[in-house]
């Protein structure tokens, strides 16, 4: 009896056969372009976080501070998600590692050097050229420096050097509250301090919070949730001021901590013999 090709579909038989309620076999060839999709994402966080530098950029030279500030925040937390998502769905490649890196150089590189050059620091002319620049090669090492202590160390509590993402936030904050723009050269000298006081805590050896110690997939998560929660309100009510607070804060507790380890360290008394 010669089978039909209705029935060799119905048997499974032939290179054609295909079982629309066979959703295992759906779900194998699906797989694939899924897994690869999920490699994407997190690289499309890095992407977005470039974007923000670059419009950063434009918007400076534009003279519009106002709104070229708030895109290095904005920078700042895709630069937060990309790395989460990449470990959440393990997804970490070395590509992604050094992609993420070259994008961390434009936003918090050379988006916030250029950005406090043309708000505050071109009345000192020469001077600010070399202080964006100082600031600039600072941030280049610090990535450099962390792409190799974040294979050897072990210590994730904390950053050695200042974060640039956290670096960058002091400048990008200060122009926010004062989006106005410097033009006396005395007063061009607080530009030049913001420019070069995060460049130097970037490759300090200074301990930084890294904020990894906080434990999200604990019972007591609730916590954790209601204070983002109450951060964002706070935030929504003086944007200029409380996001100005919060970038120097990290920056003088980090500054505090070194000399309160330093002062300890002469107070103690020698180890005997």
């Amino acid at each position: 009896m010669v089978k039909t090709d209705r029935d060799a579909r119905r048997d499974g038989d032939g290179d054609d056969a295909f079982d629309p309620l066979n959703f295992g076999r759906w779900r194998a060839e699906r797989r694939p372009k899924l897994r690869r999709g999920v490699y994407l994402l997190p690289s499309l966080f890095t992407m977005g976080n470039m974007f923000c530098g670059y419009l950063c950029m434009l918007y400076a030279i534009r003279g519009e501070f106002a709104v070229a500030a708030p895109l290095i925040g904005v920078a700042v937390v895709l630069d937060m998600l990309d790395g989460r998502i990449a470990r959440m769905t393990g997804t970490a490649t070395a590509f992604g590692v050094e992609f993420d890196s070259m994008a961390d150089v434009i936003s918090f590189g050379i988006a916030p050097a250029v950005l406090t050059f043309m708000w505050g620091l071109q009345p000192l002319q020469r001077l600010g050229w070399a202080a964006g620049f100082i600031y600039l090669s600072a941030a280049a090492l610090r990535l450099a420096r962390f792409n190799i202590q974040s294979v050897t160390s072990t210590d994730k509590r904390h950053f050695v050097g200042m974060p640039s993402p956290a670096a960058a936030a002091v400048p990008a904050s200060t122009v926010f509250f004062y989006p106005e723009g410097i033009q006396d050269p005395r007063w061009a000298l607080v530009a030049l301090a913001v420019m070069v006081v995060p460049a130097l805590l970037m490759v300090s050896t200074i301990r930084f919070s890294s904020f990894k110690k906080i434990d999200t997939q604990q019972r007591r998560s609730y916590k954790v949730l209601a204070l983002v929660a109450l951060i964002i309100a706070v935030i929504q009510l003086h944007p200029n001021i409380v996001l100005l607070a919060l970038s120097y804060l990290y920056m003088l507790v980090g500054l505090a901590g070194a000399v309160w380890t330093r002062l300890r360290r002469r107070g103690s008394p020698p180890p005997s013999a």
